[in-house]
């Protein structure tokens, strides 16, 4: 049996179920999810039923898909119900999310705060008792995963997230539980080693949890409904647009969804997409690429309406840019735009740099999710031919300016289209396209490249989804440019990384990583030494932080302070995040400017 063939369990189920075991029993508690998941399972309608031995069945019933009942999940032992199988069944099933409200509906808007009676403006809104209360159980619990690491934070510390999560969620605060959703989907994945698991997104969702509780307590107004966040995506009445298709990208989730996404463009050049995405992994992604569009009465396929155009009536847009499918929404198929036609062509006319700092807003770690903005840069390149890099060999080209771009791909999955393409390319220097990547936050200018012109000049190319043949590539050019040397050298002497890898050892050890490392005075010293004085700082804090354990008056060790390691974690892997931000910012600045882009921050005078 595996997380997949069971149904979604509402958190509060879950954490309902641990709750209510015997202490003897949660000690067994992640013993009994392991032992369950090498049990048989099927599937009749909606009921899963698991085999816990030759005489013994535990059912769980999923009207609509969802568990939303302890009482919906039974086991035929003689100790049901207060037995461990139904818990250990809540804790291997997936955590479910609340869904989202229709597709493409506006959502209501806020109601303005009332005026004083003496005519002064009102106060900035401020998070209730309740709201407050529920955060710093989000922080706890989360904070309480953090001190115990991947190894320790097994399904007892997990249902204590996923009811802080709940709460939360009861409280208006859908930000947090989100994030705290993820932490717990994304232990589940390390604890039972699964393949598509990085250390470096449990670091980013761990950050995103703690720094969201934090700042409910300390946040107004605005800030406060970006903090709380939005139960669904609003979509906002937009009138009547006219569209113009760029591209269309396969979307392969880890989580074994599959799907296209198709990108436009308004006349103003506001970019906007067309999704669906659904269970099914690559294979659906290959087969909704040919599938009619979900919008209005457009008979346009997704790989058609990015070459073509649509004119809508009545559309809802939501803050990222997502074209909403609502039953007063009305599409019909116009006339598109080739890349180099207004107003498709203003896109490439946007700087470089100027394009990598939007980008770069976009996909921060801990920006606001509702933020809106486009990761997408539109470049015209020259390609010079393939370079090893840290993370593999890419394609290095040439961008007008004389900005040196690492184009990379972007998903290595061999269904796809993109590597064969990018490593085709590749035997074409002195090929000059005009290119559609994904900005990818590094120290040097570094794409994944989307989408590009035909080599031969007619058309474009979806690079996920089409395949280039050698016939397509012209003739290599009689000059091309030298290749420069490659980053590895030069971001090796970057010393943020030694911060950085702190960071992330805390994640998988706990606190007692960090706090059996001993004396790392000389680390600290490097970072000052290099101008990175704050980032030293941040280092010896957290780590005595990590070894800080103090006596009570016989000598015996206290509890430690999981809130206080905390604070520290946070403190650094925030800063870690800005710091590289920071540094990419400077290398798209950098290369316009035709110098090299810093590795460390410069000494302060």
């Amino acid at each position: 049996m595996t997380a997949a063939q069971l149904p979604p369990v509402a958190p509060d189920v879950t954490a309902t179920l641990v709750e209510d075991l015997s202490p003897r029993l949660r000690k067994r508690l992640d013993a009994a999810v392991t032992k369950l998941g090498a049990r048989p399972a099927r599937r009749d309608g909606d009921t899963v039923t698991i085999a816990v031995d030759e005489e013994t069945d535990l059912r769980l019933h999923a009207p609509g898909g969802v568990v939303a009942t302890a009482d919906a999940i039974t086991c035929g032992c003689l100790l049901a119900p207060a037995c461990v199988h139904r818990a250990a069944a809540a804790c291997a099933a997936p955590a479910s999310d609340p869904a989202p409200g229709p597709a493409g509906q506006p959502a209501p808007a806020a109601p303005l705060p009332a005026p004083h009676p003496d005519g002064t403006a009102p106060a900035p809104e401020v998070a209730s008792p309740a709201q407050r209360a529920a955060a710093e159980a989000v922080w706890s619990a989360a904070a309480a995963v953090l001190e115990a690491g991947v190894d320790g934070a097994g399904a007892v510390a997990q249902a204590a997230l996923l009811r802080a999560a709940h709460t939360a969620r009861l409280e208006h605060l859908p930000r947090a539980a989100g994030a705290a959703l993820s932490v717990v989907t994304l232990l589940r994945a390390a604890r039972a080693g699964d393949p598509s698991y990085r250390t470096a997104d449990l670091v980013t969702a761990l950050a995103e949890v703690l720094g969201t509780a934090h700042r409910v307590g300390t946040a107004s107004g605005e800030e406060l409904a970006a903090v709380r966040g939005r139960a669904r995506r609003p979509y906002s009445p937009d009138g009547s647009l006219r569209l113009y298709g760029l591209f269309t990208e396969p979307v392969v989730t880890a989580s074994g969804h599959g799907g296209a996404r198709t990108w436009v463009a308004g006349a103003d050049g506001r970019l906007c997409t067309v999704g669906d995405v659904a269970p099914g992994g690559v294979g659906r992604a290959l087969g909704v690429a040919d599938r009619a569009v979900r919008l209005g009465e457009s008979a346009l396929t997704h790989r058609e309406l990015g070459r073509a155009g649509l004119a809508v009536s009545g559309a809802t847009v939501s803050p990222d840019g997502r074209l909403g499918a609502g039953k007063g929404v009305r599409a019909v198929t116009a006339r598109g735009a080739a890349w180099t036609e207004p107003p498709l062509a203003a896109l490439w006319e946007v700087p470089p740099s100027e394009q990598a700092a939007r980008a770069l807003a976009a996909v921060s770690r801990y920006g606001d999710p509702d933020g809106g903005g486009s990761d997408l840069l539109f470049l015209d390149v020259e390609l010079l031919g393939a370079v090893r890099d840290p993370g593999g060999t890419c394609l290095l080209a040439l961008c007008d300016g004389g900005i040196p771009v690492r184009l990379t791909v972007a998903d290595d999955d061999p269904a796809l289209a993109h590597r064969d393409n990018v490593m085709l390319l590749a035997t074409a220097p002195g090929t000059r396209l005009r290119v559609i990547g994904r900005l990818v936050p590094a120290p040097h200018p570094r794409l994944a490249l989307l989408a590009c012109s035909h080599p031969t000049g007619e058309g474009t190319v979806d690079l996920g989804f089409d395949r280039l043949r050698r016939a397509d590539l012209p003739a290599p050019a009689a000059r091309v440019h030298p290749v420069p040397p490659g980053p590895g050298d030069r971001d090796a002497g970057s010393p943020l990384h030694l911060l950085e890898r702190r960071v992330e050892q805390a994640v998988p050890g706990g606190r007692a990583a960090l706090g059996m490392l001993g004396d790392l005075s000389a680390e600290a010293r490097r970072l000052r030494t290099a101008g990175l004085p704050t980032a030293a700082g941040l280092l010896s804090a957290l780590c005595d932080s990590a070894a800080r354990r103090g006596r009570d008056p016989f000598g015996r060790l206290l509890p430690a302070d999981p809130d206080g390691f905390a604070t520290h974690w946070l403190s650094a892997a925030r800063y870690v995040s800005a710091v590289s931000d920071s540094l990419c910012a400077a290398a798209w600045d950098a290369a316009r400017a035709g110098t090299a882009a810093p590795d460390i921050l410069p000494a302060p005078a």
